[in-house]
């Protein structure tokens, strides 16, 4: 080992030992316990079951959650690229003495909790809220509307958690764009569509991947806003696992669901991801 190889191991050390014993170990303990055994008034029973993992496959319950919570998923990344995109591009081409200022805007949003921003939308989606008041105003609806309690509050409020996220990746992406590719094809004809589809796209296509599997992965992940928003009705994987452990101290169960929700998110961001960038590579 050269004196570079052992510099670079020395420095990576400490980082990675914090990673294996804070991270690694607990996950590996937390695996082990998915193949335990919950009896009641004894919280868990050391064994070697595929009980819990059997239940994720062929008990309705969890599989209609996995779906509401793909589904969820895919629904808030489509929706939330569509609108940083060009929320980004206006940054980027924004006079430098006035960035800072919108960039700020939208970091505004991160200062508050998921939970204070949930409490917002509670307010604003409430049958005697402000959009309900809005649209009886207006004559659009004669009877309030119920929307809180329902996948459209959840899907409101992830979005608007996600959104700043996709922004600001997208727009560091941006602005390290050589904006002469696009000149050069106005110059050639391009209309402006044109150019944002042939170069500004392709171009941009790595902060794309980056954003979109960023909001992925926090929309599958998402507890507080589908617990408040949703209610208890409406199903996600994040708070049944919460409702497994904490609830119904079965943490078997919680263990199987959360390994299973991490699986499912992996290999979906992963076949995403691997799609796209063969899409991309290719420009077919």
């Amino acid at each position: 080992m050269n004196t570079k190889s052992r510099k670079s191991f020395f420095l990576l050390t400490p980082a990675t030992a914090v990673v294996l014993i804070f991270l690694c170990v607990p996950l590996a303990m937390l695996f082990r316990f998915s193949f335990n055994q919950f009896v009641p008034g004894e919280f868990m029973v050391s064994a070697f079951t595929l009980e819990n993992y059997s239940r994720l496959i062929f008990d309705t319950y969890y599989g209609s959650a996995l779906l509401t919570t793909v589904g969820m998923a895919v629904g808030v990344t489509v929706i939330c690229l569509i609108m940083a995109f060009p929320i980004a591009m206006a940054i980027t081409k924004t006079p430098a003495r006035y960035k800072s200022l919108f960039i700020l805007l939208v970091f505004l949003p991160l200062f508050v909790s998921s939970a204070v921003r949930a409490a917002g939308w509670i307010v604003a989606l409430g049958q005697n809220g402000l959009v309900n008041y809005a649209l009886l105003s207006m004559g659009v609806i004669e009877t309030p509307l119920t929307i809180m309690y329902t996948g459209v509050a959840v899907f409101l409020g992830t979005l608007s958690i996600n959104l700043p996220f996709a922004v600001l990746t997208l727009q560091s992406v941006l602005e390290g764009i050589d904006h002469g590719a696009e000149d050069a094809a106005s110059n050639l004809g391009a209309k402006p569509f044109e150019v944002w589809r042939l170069v500004t796209l392709p171009l941009a296509m790595p902060g794309v991947l980056a954003a979109g599997v960023l909001c992925f992965i926090l929309t599958m992940n998402a507890y507080a806003t589908p617990v408040l928003l949703g209610g208890p009705q409406f199903r996600m994987m994040a708070p049944i696992v919460a409702s497994e452990v904490l609830e119904q101290s079965n943490w078997p169960a919680g263990a199987a669901v959360s390994f299973a929700l991490m699986a499912a998110t992996l290999l979906l961001t992963g076949i995403i991801n691997g799609y796209l960038a063969r899409r991309y590579s290719y420009g077919s």
